[in-house]
């Protein structure tokens, strides 16, 4: 086999005893779309996911050592970019074992943490290769060598010399909106473990199923489209465009947007209702933006009656009223809105300071008026950040009091904007991938210029507790999803998440 496309298992150490029951078990949609640009490219590969899969270190590296790969090949993308930071924690455990007891393996990792420290991430004496922006022509290009001779030739990736030295080549090109339907030409859900012929080891969000624990499988995730516009300061998403190995070259230089073929990504919609999926998250960083792009996909699922219930990201300031009935008929019943902070200063500060609170209110209505539901996405502890202003975005969230709210811990992702301005800054940043994970036990969130990195931290995990324990709130999940899902989201309340900085000493 040329590659073997490895999908670590990080799950417990990310997201505690949530990983149990409560968080989502999504299919790593990068290691899908590389194996069916490999596969075109006349090559073979196959796809182990210890995550879904949920086996232990051992265990995967005797399915590596059995599957005979010329690459072990660690995607590590997450469905948010900004997860490639946290999945380096089970990457690092599975690589360096594996390397210990079969030194012959080649080892890559490919991911946005790695697209955005090569070098540093290249230094780890257990990985041979890395991988620039999303890897799609090095992975080819490298695969018709022998992973040996000739390295130096491959743009895009680095790897080390036979005196051990750390080279890193010049970046390949990114994949061309023109040339997203022939090279990356779909999703390789064949390669996929499944139980019954369908993706049914993928669960889907708590939320997206209205709490319920009904049809949270089979679930996929999906994209039509790539990259983001924007350039928000804690975002790190764009770091997947990278086209050159700058010193200190951050997301924010790579703002670019590539779309598939409107008819050609319904077309892997229609693939995954044959596999009996109904739900179904878009992925796309911003797929409520151009009307342009996303009007013929939602007419064309309605065309051809796919029956999904689906959700999708959109900023506050793109929301159009006349689009929102389209996207409710085509089976869109969430929209994830970054809503981030309560306070325009805070806001502004972040680069999302153009939409006032007023508007807010008016769009999170507007939604609600035609049945969508909401996810409002929250950021405690950016860098302007104050008791007063968390509690202004605490307070914001309440009184919008949407039918899910995510509550952050701000970090200093690498690749994005805040990260060189906290390393320019000397602010304490971690030191380990456990400390950068929002939800593990080791966060250590960035301090602010008015708050510690354990006010924030305990700011936060008390902001959501008065959130999901709220009776206004809990009785509106009662009144649209019924009692016991909102008794479900009472056993999910009661997961206290443990707090390595919080602990009295």
């Amino acid at each position: 086999m040329d590659v073997l496309f490895v999908i670590p298992n990080s799950s417990k150490a990310i997201y505690q005893n949530l990983a149990n029951r409560f968080s989502a078990i999504e299919p790593p949609t990068w290691a899908l779309l590389l194996a069916s640009s490999i596969r075109k490219n006349k090559m073979s590969c196959e796809i182990l996911d210890c995550d879904a899969l949920r086996i232990t270190d051992d265990e995967a590296i005797t399915k590596i050592k059995e599957s005979k790969c010329r690459l072990a090949c660690f995607v590590l993308y997450g469905q948010q970019p900004n997860q490639g930071t946290f999945l380096m924690i089970g990457a690092n455990s599975l690589a360096k074992k594996l390397k210990d007891h079969h030194p012959d393996i080649k080892i890559g990792f490919i991911g946005s943490h790695i697209s955005s420290l090569p070098m540093e991430v290249l230094s780890y004496s257990f990985i041979d290769f890395v991988f620039i922006n999303e890897g799609v022509y090095a992975l080819k290009n490298l695969l018709q060598t022998n992973l040996k001779d000739d390295l130096h030739k491959v743009k895009g990736i680095g790897f080390k010399d036979d005196d051990g030295k750390s080279i890193l080549n010049k970046a390949s090109q990114i994949v061309s909106e023109k040339d997203l339907n022939t090279e990356l030409p779909g999703y390789a859900w064949d390669l996929l473990p499944k139980k019954n012929k369908t993706l049914d080891l993928y669960r889907a969000h708590f939320w997206h199923t209205f709490f319920s624990e009904t049809d949270r499988t089979p679930f996929a995730s999906v994209y039509s489209s790539l990259g983001c516009k924007f350039g928000c300061n804690f975002c790190m998403i764009n770091i997947l465009n990278r086209d050159n190995t700058n010193p200190g070259a951050k997301s924010s230089d790579f703002k670019i947007m590539r779309h598939w073929d409107p008819i050609f990504f319904v077309d892997q919609l229609e693939i995954l209702a044959n596999f009996g999926v109904k739900t179904i998250r878009l992925s796309d960083e911003m797929f409520f933006l151009n009307k342009k792009f996303y009007v013929p996909v939602l007419e064309e699922i309605i065309k051809r009656e796919l029956k999904f219930n689906m959700w999708a990201y959109a900023r506050v300031d793109t929301v159009r009223e006349d689009q929102l009935a389209l996207f409710k008929k085509a089976g869109i019943n969430w929209l994830c809105l970054g809503i981030e902070a309560g306070s325009q200063v805070v806001r502004r500060d972040i680069e999302k300071g153009r939409f006032q609170d007023t508007n807010i209110r008016q769009v999170v209505k507007m939604i609600n008026d035609h049945e969508i539901n909401i996810l409002g996405n929250y950021i405690f502890g950016l860098p302007e950040d104050s008791i007063k202003t968390m509690n202004e975005t605490l307070d914001l969230a309440m009184e919008l009091n949407t039918e899910h709210a995510n509550f952050y811990p701000c970090q200093a992702l690498p690749g994005s904007p805040l990260y060189f301005e906290a390393k320019k800054n000397k602010w304490d940043t971690p030191e380990t991938f456990e400390e950068y994970a929002f939800f593990s036990y080791e966060c250590k969130p960035l301090a602010t210029n008015h708050c510690s990195a354990k006010e924030v931290l305990e700011f936060r995990d008390q902001a959501w507790k008065k959130y999901f324990t709220n009776e206004s709130y809990l009785n509106k999940i009662k009144n649209k999803f019924g009692e016991q899902n909102m008794l479900n989201i009472k056993e999910m309340s009661k997961i206290d998440l443990k707090r390595k900085i919080l602990e009295k000493k």
